[in-house]
C-alpha cells in the first residue's frame, strides 16, 4: 500500500494539465499552420511531447510528496520454533560464575547470558520469540515477535541490576501463557535461564502444570550453576536433608521432569559451556514453522524523480532539434520579352 510522507503536495496534480493548454514549440511564422495537413509522424511527435510535459510535471509534484511503500509482514515457511526466553533477574545472577562480583577479568552470569542469546537469535531468522524476566515478580518484557530488533532491545533490556527474591514458578507460568501466541505451525518452547530456584506454592505448581498440558510446550532449563554449589542431578546422601527449603534448584528439576511435557535440563558453569547448552538447543528446535518476514518501508520519491528527469530530457532534446519553419518564398516572375 502507497503512503506519502507530504501528501498536501498532491493538490499541485492538476497543474499537471499545463502541457494541454500551452504550446512548447517555437512560434512559426505562418499564421495558419494548423491549416496544413497533419502527417501521421507529426501528429505522433506532438502527442509524445505533450504527454512527455505531462509526465514530467506529474511526476515532479509526486516525488515532491513523498511516496513509499507501506511496511508490513510477509508469511512464510521457515526453520525454528515458536519460543519464550525466561531470564531470571535475581541479584545473584549477577555474580561471576566463581561466586563473585564482577571485576574486570571476567562476566557475569547475566552478561555471559545476554551476549550468547543475542549471537543465537541472530542466527535464527525464523524464529517467533518473546521476553519474560522474573525476580521478586514475573514479568512480560516482550510479546512474541518476529521483530529482531526488538528482541535484541529486549534482551540488552536485562541489564539493569536484579532483585533478591526468585518466583521463578509464576515466572514459569507467564512464559508458558505466552506460547498461545505461537503461530499455528510450529512446536512450542519455553527456555528458563537461572542460576537459582525458590519454594514454589502448591497453587502455583498447579498452575504450571495445567498450562505446561495445555500448550505442550518443550521446556528447557538453562542452569547456571555458580562454582561450589550442589549439581540438581545429585540426589545426595542417604539421609541427607532433602527437601524444597534446603535444595530449592534441585526439587524445580524434579518438578519440571513430572510435568508431563518434554524437559530437559542443561548445567552450564562457565560462558562456554552456555553456549554449548544454547547450540544443542537450538538443534532440538529447528523445526517447519509458519512465521513472518518483517518488509520494511521502501521509498518511491527517487523513481517519479527518475521519471520527470527522462521526460525532461526527452523535451530538452526536442527544443535543441527543432528547426524553425521557413514557407518557401514564390520564384520571381519573369517577364517575357
Amino acid at each position: 500500500m502507497i503512503g506519502f510522507t507530504a501528501p498536501f503536495a498532491l493538490w499541485a496534480l492538476p497543474l499537471a494539465g499545463l502541457p494541454l493548454l500551452t504550446r512548447w514549440l517555437r512560434s512559426s511564422s505562418v499564421p495558419r499552420l494548423d491549416l496544413r495537413p497533419a502527417e501521421g509522424a507529426s501528429r505522433a511527435v506532438d502527442r509524445g511531447l505533450t504527454a512527455a510535459g505531462v509526465i514530467a510535471l506529474a511526476a515532479l509534484i509526486m516525488g515532491l510528496a513523498g511516496p513509499y511503500l507501506r511496511g508490513g509482514s510477509l508469511p512464510y515457511r521457515g526453520m525454528g520454533t515458536n519460543l519464550v526466553l525466561l531470564i531470571d533477574r535475581s541479584s545473584s545472577m549477577d555474580d561471576t560464575f566463581a561466586g563473585r562480583a564482577p571485576d574486570g577479568t571476567g562476566e557475569s552470569k547475566a552478561a555471559a547470558a545476554r551476549r550468547i542469546l543475542q549471537d543465537f537469535i541472530a542466527g535464527r531468522p525464523d524464529d517467533r520469540i518473546g521476553i519474560a524476566a522474573f525476580s521478586t515478580a514475573p514479568l512480560q518484557v516482550l510479546p512474541m515477535t518476529t521483530s529482531r530488533s526488538a528482541i535484541a532491545a529486549a534482551i540488552a533490556a536485562q541489564s539493569e541490576r536484579g532483585l533478591s527474591q526468585t518466583d521463578v514458578g509464576r515466572g514459569l507460568a507467564l512464559a508458558m501463557q505466552m506460547t498461545r501466541d505461537a503461530s499455528a505451525m510450529g512446536s512450542r518452547a519455553v527456555v528458563l535461564v537461572s542460576d537459582g530456584a525458590a519454594v514454589i506454592a502448591p497453587e502455583v505448581q498447579d498452575l504450571v502444570r495445567e498450562l505446561a498440558l495445555e500448550q505442550q510446550v518443550n521446556l528447557y532449563w538453562l542452569y547456571l550453576r555458580t562454582e561450589g554449589a550442589r549439581s540438581i542431578f545429585d540426589p545426595g546422601a542417604p539421609g541427607e536433608a532433602d527437601s524444597p527449603q534446603t535444595r530449592p534448584e534441585r526439587h524445580l528439576h524434579l518438578l519440571l521432569q513430572r510435568l508431563g511435557i518434554t524437559y530437559r535440563a542443561f548445567e552450564a558453569e562457565s560462558p562456554e559451556a552456555v553456549a554449548q547448552a544454547v547450540a544443542e538447543i537450538g538443534t532440538l528446535e529447528s523445526r517447519p514453522i509458519l512465521t513472518e518476514r518483517s518488509l520494511p518501508r521502501r521509498d518511491l520519491a527517487w523513481l517519479c524523480f527518475l521519471a520527470a528527469a527522462l521526460a525532461a530530457a526527452l523535451l530538452t532534446a526536442a527544443r535543441a532539434l527543432e528547426r524553425p519553419f521557413a514557407p518557401r518564398r514564390p520564384a520571381p516572375l519573369v517577364r517575357q520579352p
